[in-house]
């Protein structure tokens, strides 16, 4: 283990990190379209229900290159997290966003996902139209999509509603980002019996960035600036750009058969 990422873990307590992750000021998955990418174009609906707002996709260029890109989208105010129901995804989400992944097969473009979610919404009707089939489709299907997946997790990646884009060659996050199997509140009200102990809980859970690397749960740490990425968005992005523009200079020069051998062994070491 490498002692200097523990140290660094360390540096910023658990929860700090959770409540950076949480900010109203957080950048959202288009804000980062928006600073990265050129020339987006929003794609909508899942050609089954309807179009679920709190995940956004579609097509863009990265420098001359057309990729897709799919994110979780977040509010900046109350009435839009209500639009974009807080980040939640309905299976409709989550069946639009493998829509795009099959469309961005079909055209071998690369694909780009943004996580930030508390998890899936789950409401009565979000059960009824299958949300956890939705989920679980999309981990059999983006298992075997046959070209390169990086998955960047933004803000809060929750359970299996964050783990439904993060199927990834790569997945990683932002420093002050978490990424967990559910809440530090979840945690505490089901092992605890009290929510309240919430912030005991996750100093426990190794929900970080740093603690999830030294893991290999993931395979890489963007920095951000002192108090989080809202502070300096434009260095933060160029950051994230030049990562994936590097890495997928790698994942293109290997065979579909290395990609996707690469990928279920990713995720099988795990098990």
């Amino acid at each position: 283990m490498d002692i200097r990422r523990v140290v660094m873990s360390k540096k910023v307590k658990v929860w700090s990190r959770v409540e950076i992750a949480r900010m109203i000021q957080r950048p959202t998955t288009l804000q980062y379209i928006d600073k990265i990418f050129e020339d987006f174009i929003e794609l909508h609906g899942d050609r089954g229900y309807k179009d679920d707002k709190a995940i956004v996709a579609g097509l863009a260029f990265l420098e001359d290159e057309p990729v897709t890109v799919i994110g979780m989208q977040k509010g900046k105010d109350l009435n839009e997290n209500i639009e974009r129901n807080f980040g939640s995804p309905h299976p409709e989400g989550y069946r639009k966003a493998l829509r795009f992944m099959k469309q961005a097969e079909k055209f071998n473009r690369p694909i780009i996902c943004f996580i930030n979610t508390a998890g899936a919404y789950c409401g009565v009707e979000a059960e009824k139209r299958g949300q956890g089939e939705a989920i679980a489709r999309n981990l059999m299907e983006i298992s075997t999509i046959k070209v390169p997946i990086i998955s960047i997790i933004i803000g809060e990646g929750g359970s299996g509603g964050a783990l439904a884009l993060a199927v990834g060659d790569r997945v990683w996050m932002l420093e002050n980002s978490v990424y967990s199997i559910l809440s530090p509140e979840g945690f505490a009200s089901i092992l605890l019996k009290d929510s309240t102990k919430s912030k005991e809980v996750a100093e426990t859970m190794g929900i970080t960035s740093y603690e999830l690397l030294d893991r290999n749960i993931i395979e890489k740490v963007i920095k951000e600036p002192k108090g989080g990425a809202h502070n300096d968005l434009e260095s933060v992005a160029q950051n994230i750009k030049e990562e994936i523009i590097k890495e997928l200079e790698i994942l293109k020069n290997k065979t579909v058969d290395i990609l996707l051998e690469e990928r279920y062994k990713r995720f099988r070491s795990f098990s």
